[in-house]
């Protein structure tokens, strides 16, 4: 079993605020992957429901995703897409077999 922690994560946006959900989203890119124990950090959006977005992690450990939770970035984004974000929904994972 892989020690390696997977986080999906669902954000939806309220309909007329797909563009600023997605700008917002953008911009957590670039620090998250320079941060201790990212190893990846991919965006992607439905491409039939446009305001559906995911992002797919993979974390060193649980611990240095949980630093990542509390990162000046993630809560500027908070504070950006407060009232913007219809419904979010995040899954930690693990993977079972190599």
């Amino acid at each position: 079993m892989s020690s390696t922690l997977t986080i999906v994560a669902r954000i939806e946006a309220v309909e007329d605020k797909v563009e600023l959900v997605k700008r917002e989203l953008l911009k957590l890119i670039a620090p998250t992957l320079n941060e201790p124990g990212c190893i990846q950090y991919d965006l992607h959006q439905d491409n039939e429901y446009p305001a559906v977005f995911i992002f797919y992690e993979n974390w060193q450990s649980r611990e240095l995703w949980q630093a990542h939770m509390g990162s000046t970035h993630l809560a500027k984004y908070k504070r950006a897409t407060e009232g913007a974000v219809a419904s979010f929904a995040l899954n930690e994972m693990t993977k079972i077999r190599e």
